[in-house]
């Protein structure tokens, strides 16, 4: 048998279920892999060990009585640090928010625990979920070589999911926080649609743009977690009254016939070779699986695009107004100059925003009337070094030029609250992972981790692991 830690999240539940190992086992296990590795990957805030091996004893003894709650039972995960936890801290990556706790469990966090999950801790993210980590914090380091950016706001989910430290994790995605870290570190993630999971007591960058959702090594483990997390929710009348499908169990039901659509100038245009010929050969598996590729013509993401950051800065000014005046000093540059875009921007130009964006989803439904998905970038250039994100710090001419190619991708599809799933297409150049979208309507969340799935029958790149 493979280490325990190889081991994917559907495999090991399989094994405690079966009673083959414990939960007990594997979390000793995990918890004595992150001490050793994770020293100089920083992929977590705060280890619950304490908290995890009581889960644990916990789930052992339902599971030898057959009362096994969920297909995550036993099994240990990481949860990004702004996901509420009555038992741990939550700092939010931050320092003015180090002592955020608000002395009960998100709804996440509480539907995995309901679950049966072991929370093996929280992981690392970027200051308030934003650009960037707050300099006073380590950053999680790129497992496939420091050298690489981790992605924003999930990197330490990304990292960790990716190292092998946890079977899957939860992460958020306001801009591209989930897909991100996943096409940095080469593992599976899904951003849902807006309201499909409950946002509730996980701290928010933009209410109107934040998605939680799941990241793991497949399409299967993602599709795991969703189906435990998703689903409505009183304290959070945003979340979509929809019942919510048997994920884990409808996700090898092929894609033959699923209509997806490919619009290759939109795809092509300004994006580097690598990443256009891993689109390709993606293209080309799923079209082998049964898919039907259509052309179609996307819609103009322009100022979805440009004034992203503005929408958002006001949204962050909200989320932030009870702490900023009084903790600015405690503030990073950056997270305070997007809280500050949003003190200053006028209703006039929100609304303008507003509208723009509502005529987008218009378009994006016309598109979705004719075709099941797309398939697209993640980014239109393999994951950057570090020394190139620093240089994206320093304001001037083509500073907001960058930051606009490097979400042109991402931004839209929070902007319009379509699911979207991320998968691993390969390796660049330098042997770092590259990943692809594939966007679908509003709940068409099945569909997309049925195309996963389908994708990755085909292909092993998640299957591979970083050379720790």
């Amino acid at each position: 048998m493979p280490d325990l830690h190889e081991l994917t999240l559907t495999e090991v539940a399989h094994k405690m279920h079966s009673r083959e190992i414990s939960a007990t086992e594997v979390t000793e296990h995990m918890l004595s892999r992150i001490e050793l590795v994770d020293g100089s990957l920083k992929s977590y805030a705060t280890v619950m060990a304490d908290v995890a091996l009581a889960q644990a004893a916990t789930a052992d003894r339902e599971i030898q009585s057959d009362q096994i709650k969920s297909v995550l039972h036993g099994v240990p995960l990481g949860l990004k640090d702004l996901c509420a936890t009555k038992d741990g801290p939550t700092h939010v990556g931050s320092i003015a928010l180090r002592n955020w706790n608000p002395g009960v469990d998100s709804t996440v966090t509480a539907k995995l625990r309901d679950g049966g999950a072991v929370f093996l801790g929280k992981l690392q993210m970027t200051e308030g979920a934003y650009a960037v980590h707050h300099p006073n914090i380590n950053a999680p380091v790129n497992p496939w070589n420091p050298d690489y950016w981790t992605g924003v706001s999930s990197s330490g989910s990304g990292v960790a999911t990716a190292a092998r430290l946890c079977y899957g994790s939860l992460g958020t995605d306001t801009g591209g926080s989930i897909r991100f870290p996943s096409h940095a570190c080469g593992v599976t993630g899904l951003k849902p649609s807006w309201g499909r999971v409950s946002r509730a007591q996980a701290f928010a960058l933009s209410e109107t743009l934040d998605h939680i959702g799941p990241m793991a090594r497949s399409a299967a483990d993602c599709a795991a977690i969703l189906e435990i997390i998703a689903g409505a929710d009183p304290k959070d009348p945003t979340a979509v009254l929809d019942p919510v499908p048997a994920y884990s169990k409808s996700v090898d039901k092929g894609i033959k016939g699923l209509r997806i659509g490919f619009d290759e100038d939109y795809c092509t245009r300004n994006v580097d070779t690598e990443v256009v010929d891993m689109l390709m050969l993606a293209v080309n598996v799923l079209k082998e699986r049964g898919a039907h590729i259509e052309s179609i013509e996307f819609p103009d993401t322009k100022t979805m695009v440009e004034r992203w950051g503005d929408f958002c800065g006001a949204d962050a000014a909200i989320a932030h107004e009870p702490y900023y005046s009084e903790r600015k000093a405690d503030y990073g540059p950056v997270l305070s100059g997007l809280i500050e875009v949003g003190l200053n921007l006028s209703g006039l130009e929100h609304a303008k925003i507003q509208i723009a964006r509502d005529k987008f989803v218009g378009q994006l439904n016309g598109v979705f009337n004719k075709v099941d998905a797309v398939i697209l970038p993640l980014q239109p250039y393999p994951t950057p070094t570090n020394d190139y994100m620093e240089t994206l710090g320093a304001e001037g001419g083509p500073y907001q030029q960058s930051v606009e190619r490097l979400i042109s991708f991402t931004a839209p599809h929070d902007m319009a609250g379509t699911p979207v799933m991320c998968l691993p297409g390969g390796f660049d150049s330098d042997k770092i992972p590259l990943g692809f979208q594939i966007a679908g309507p509003k709940l068409s969340e099945e569909r997309l981790l049925q195309a996963g799935y389908a994708y990755q029958q085909d292909t092993d790149w998640h299957l591979q692991a970083p050379p720790l």
